[in-house]
């Protein structure tokens, strides 16, 4: 059953040549040359029959000798395609996987939700904020500007607040560009200039990344005691900050509720944008998403923590993209009220000194404070 055809023609042979041999006679001469030739095609088709296995294998669409353990080339690709890996003798982690699934997943998300989202969110901020001010106009001193004075914030103050928020304004453009420029600006600018303007948009984005950390930490150093939640914000948010209605001046201290809201935002969103900011200056040196889900997997959640840098990488990007659109979204109407959609508030941050009739509208409790520590103590 073993043998080979060459084997099984070599045999008949024999017998052919023994049959000739003992042959008297014609008649006997014709029976032994028709039984030798059933006896070849017996010996051919034995011998093919070993290749019979494999040949089904084939058509059947299996490996020969079932090396991979996989029944078909849909199982196979099936298999390359959700990301698992083979054997190599390279050292790199991904090197033995053929297809990173993960990758078609990130593309998607960029190139959908996240770049969606974020441009209806963004043109949707500007377009309230028109139709707000066309309704509400500017929000205007109600006792009209007094002519005098009161320091709001000193040259430290100030320097924190602009080197954060002037890096901030370079970030968001530069990072906007990598998500809108190819279809926005590149028509309009020409592939060269366009070019050129990537290329240093992308240094500017990564070493500007630094100034914009150094703001929010200095920010946050002097700023945080002043942005502790207390029971006034309540009302003040149920009045609206006052500033859908004329003449309603709900108090506040340094810093009122909505201002509070911003710093948080700003701060816990920069932080994290920044996290993941590093993880992308610095690829496959992190595990920021992989720690961060083992701690939510403490208290019941059932995330992934066994990740490879490139899945890392696609989610520090992803996430870097998510935070920025929502801080770029919620600072676009924080610019908006801070400079021309309130009277007075912009001398806050140019020059330090605010009128005092504007402070007394919208930070009363404030001017009550500085009005005390600059009055002379009476005598005891």
């Amino acid at each position: 059953p073993g043998a080979s055809a060459d084997d099984a023609i070599t045999h008949s042979a024999r017998l052919l040549g023994d049959a000739a041999f003992l042959g008297h006679g014609r008649p006997k001469l014709m029976l032994n040359k028709y039984f030798s030739i059933m006896v070849i095609l017996a010996a051919l088709l034995s011998g093919t029959a070993g290749l019979s296995t494999p040949v089904q294998a084939l058509q059947q669409g299996e490996v020969p000798g079932q090396s991979l353990g996989l029944s078909s080339d849909s199982d196979l690709w099936r298999y390359v395609r959700t990301g698992n890996a083979g054997s190599t003798q390279m050292k790199n982690e991904l090197s033995a996987v053929m297809i990173q699934s993960e990758g078609d997943n990130w593309r998607a998300f960029r190139n959908g939700p996240l770049s969606n989202v974020g441009a209806f969110a963004v043109m949707g901020i500007i377009g309230l904020l028109v139709v707000f001010y066309f309704i509400r106009g500017k929000i205007r001193i109600d006792s009209g500007p007094s002519g005098d004075t009161i320091l709001r914030f000193g040259v430290i103050d100030r320097f924190a607040h602009w080197l954060m928020a002037g890096s901030f304004v370079v970030l968001g453009i530069t990072g906007l560009n990598l998500l809108y420029g190819r279809y926005i600006l590149l028509p309009i600018i020409g592939k060269d200039a366009f070019a050129a303007f990537t290329t240093f948009g992308k240094y500017a984005h990564n070493y500007l990344a630094f100034a914009f950390m150094a703001g929010l930490a200095l920010s946050f150093v002097l700023w945080v005691r002043h942005n502790i939640p207390n029971r006034g914000d309540l009302a003040w948010l149920k009045a609206g900050g006052g500033i859908f209605k004329k003449g309603v001046h709900p108090p506040a201290r340094k810093f009122n509720a909505g201002q509070k809201i911003i710093f948080w935002a700003v701060m816990i969103g920069g932080l994290s944008v920044s996290l993941s900011g590093i993880a992308l200056l610095f690829p496959f040196q992190t595990s920021m998403f992989a720690d961060t889900f083992a701690l939510l997997n403490v208290i019941g959640f059932n995330l992934p923590t066994d990740m490879t840098g490139m899945q890392e990488q696609q989610l520090n990007q992803l996430w870097h993209g998510i935070v920025s659109m929502a801080l770029m979204t919620m600072i676009i109407a924080h610019i908006y009220i801070g400079s021309v959609g309130m009277e007075g508030a912009i001398a806050a941050m140019n020059t330090g000194h605010v009128d005092r009739n504007w402070a007394k509208e919208h930070h009363n409790l404030w001017v009550e404070e500085e009005d005390q520590k600059g009055s002379p103590k009476p005598a005891e």
